[in-house]
């Protein structure tokens, strides 16, 4: 007597075991997988986040570093503007002390006897026009001239009789030297030219 077993339904719910074991491993991979892809979004998120705060960051001290180099262009314009200033002030101090020595010296220079009719200057080089009783009187002006610290030796060019028989009349010119002389050291005017009897004196 022989047995048969229908293996059939068997294998059936063996296949049917093995399907949805496959399907449960495919689901869980698929859920390791969505999660792995999640996490790594959120780490390439932050990633990126980090790298726009840094590029942020980078901006903000580029502007300021602009900011201040701008300011530091600024502040040479200025320095530059005052050595500019201080360069027109210590032309004009220079002339103004140059104009009070030569007034001191041609006030200090007049001689007795001599007086000074028109007096002028072109650069350094000063003419000098005058009247005096005699030769004597006009050499020594000359003389007296060239001993004044500020002032050269003079050039005479021209000695001739007064129409109105006044005495001698003489003009010579004379380069005024570049002295330096610290401020304060020169007299504030020029007075005494008057009280030596210079009559007219035209810068």
């Amino acid at each position: 007597m022989s047995i048969r077993i229908n293996l059939l339904p068997w294998r059936e719910a063996r296949r049917g075991r093995r399907t949805r074991h496959f399907y449960a491993w495919v689901a869980l991979m698929l859920v390791l997988g969505g999660g792995l892809g999640w996490l790594m979004a959120q780490v390439y998120q932050h990633k990126l986040a980090v790298q726009l705060q840094r590029n942020t960051f980078i901006s903000d001290q580029m502007a300021r570093l602009n900011a201040d180099i701008e300011e530091v262009a600024s502040y040479q314009r200025s320095a530059a503007h005052l050595r500019e200033q201080l360069t027109v002030f210590q032309a004009l101090e220079s002339q103004r002390l140059d104009t009070l020595q030569l007034f001191n010296d041609v006030a200090e220079s007049v001689v007795d006897g001599v007086i000074y009719q028109q007096l002028s200057k072109t650069g350094n080089r000063i003419s000098v026009t005058g009247i005096a009783e005699n030769e004597r009187q006009v050499f020594e002006q000359l003389r007296s001239i060239a001993e004044q610290p500020g002032l050269g030796v003079p050039s005479l060019s021209a000695m001739e009789s007064d129409p109105q028989g006044a005495g001698r009349v003489f003009r010579f010119s004379v380069e005024q030297k570049a002295l330096d002389i610290p401020p304060g050291a020169l007299a504030s005017d020029s007075t005494p030219a008057s009280q030596r009897g210079a009559q007219e004196l035209v810068p």
